[in-house]
């Protein structure tokens, strides 16, 4: 590990690449040093987000979504920062107390769990776990008894890269059946969570979410019970994206913050200034605080099926190692040895991995990225806002092509 302990930011340009503009110091120290693959994270520009993000929703409890990027130095800047976790397994548990993150702020976040798994979590100490059915919350008062729980509602993932519905959650009539069910087994009923899809896009996923929660609470108080937490779980969005098309995908960061204060201020005013209320963000969090330092393997001319001339771009890395994503967005290329005043022109090309697999590649509506055309095997590429799912969505070497080692730079 090493690093650079500057955080600023390069708003120019860099060398006038790719209209790539913005990289942190840190990162840009690192990919430079890099002589070989390897992902690099930011510290200080992750913690610089995280108080940013504590502007924006004071008093807010967040709860890092680890599975975004299990990197034990990312895990302990944030505890450190005062963040708790947001777990879906066992061993994310046992990661996260490692970490020096309190079991008390540490939730079990996962609504599909086994026994086994929910008495693991017992012993280690954890109170909080997510529900979503009666079966579950029956298994939870039989092997974490006493625990709290809450219950996470149904979102139909409008607007959202990746919508994340149909696995997880319930209707809210039955997250009012599930909760008293919970009281009946001597479980103490906490909170309702919602999940409004990862990389949200919009302010009306938020609002509906909202409108669910209210729902539910005027519901449960009803029936005499009170909750005393909401838990607005995950989805903000990343800044740093290009979608398919490679237009950048700027999300209306601002209004999504003002709607979430807005609906706390709302709930709070109808359900009780008790009211505390939990984030999750993951992506939010780190995806613009890491880039991928690769490499070309090949830029090849080729003839398509109807014989026109077509440029595939193959990477050191795809899919399978580090770009997981790529079916649904596309990520800003640097080129740090073409700079502006060394440009010998561009070919449009379609931007592959290095794998033998067909889906390893950047993407499949023919939309193409211009680089140079000069590009020769062994030249650095600077792969931006990769900073989340990029470890964790990794294989183990598919196709002998091993995953992306990572250093962190920034404290």
């Amino acid at each position: 590990m090493s690093g650079a302990t500057a955080c600023d930011t390069v708003h120019d340009s860099v060398d006038g690449l790719d209209g790539a503009a913005g990289i942190a110091a840190p990162l840009r120290a690192a990919l430079s040093a890099a002589s070989e693959d390897r992902i690099v994270y930011d510290l200080a520009g992750i913690e610089s987000g995280y108080r940013a993000l504590l502007r924006e929703l004071p008093g807010v409890d967040v709860r890092f979504a680890l599975k975004a990027c299990p990197v034990d130095e990312v895990l302990t800047c944030l505890a450190g920062l005062g963040a708790g976790v947001d777990a879906a397994s066992p061993r994310e548990l046992e990661q996260a107390l490692r970490a020096g993150v309190p079991s008390a702020r540490t939730h079990y976040g996962n609504t599909v769990k086994s026994d086994r798994d929910i008495a693991h979590a017992h012993r280690l100490g954890i109170r909080d776990f997510a529900t979503d059915s009666l079966e579950d919350v029956r298994a939870v008062a039989a092997h974490a008894p006493g625990a709290r729980v809450f219950c996470r509602l149904a979102t139909s993932g409008d607007g959202a890269l990746w919508g994340l519905s149909g696995k997880f959650g319930c209707p809210p009539a039955d997250a009012v059946r599930i909760l008293e069910t919970a009281r009946e087994l001597g479980l103490v009923p906490s909170g309702v969570s919602v999940h409004v899809g990862s990389q949200q896009m919009t302010t009306d996923a938020w609002r509906a979410a909202l409108d669910d929660i209210a729902d539910v609470l005027t519901a449960l108080g009803r029936r005499g019970i009170v909750l005393d937490q909401v838990n607005l779980g995950g989805g903000l969005p990343a800044s740093g994206y290009l979608d398919r098309h490679g237009v950048p995908l700027v999300p209306p960061i601002d209004k999504i913050f003002a709607v979430l204060r807005e609906g706390m201020r709302e709930l709070r005013e109808a359900h009780g200034r008790h009211l505390g209320f939990v984030v999750e963000p993951g992506r939010h969090l780190v995806a613009d605080h890491g880039a991928i330092r690769a490499h070309v393997a090949r830029l090849a001319e080729r003839r398509g099926p109807d014989g026109e001339r077509q440029y595939w771009l193959y990477l050191s890395c795809g899919k399978f190692n580090g770009l997981y994503e790529l079916d649904a967005l596309r990520y800003r290329l640097v080129f740090p040895t073409f700079p502006a005043d060394r440009d010998t022109g561009r070919v449009p090309a379609v931007v592959a991995g290095p794998t033998c697999d067909s889906d390893d590649a950047y993407c499949h509506d023919h939309t193409l990225t211009d680089v140079p055309r000069d590009l020769a095997s062994g030249d650095p590429v600077w792969i931006l806002s990769c900073g989340a799912y990029a470890t964790s969505y990794t294989t183990q070497g598919f196709n002998g092509f091993a995953p992306l080692p990572y250093e962190v730079w920034g404290r």
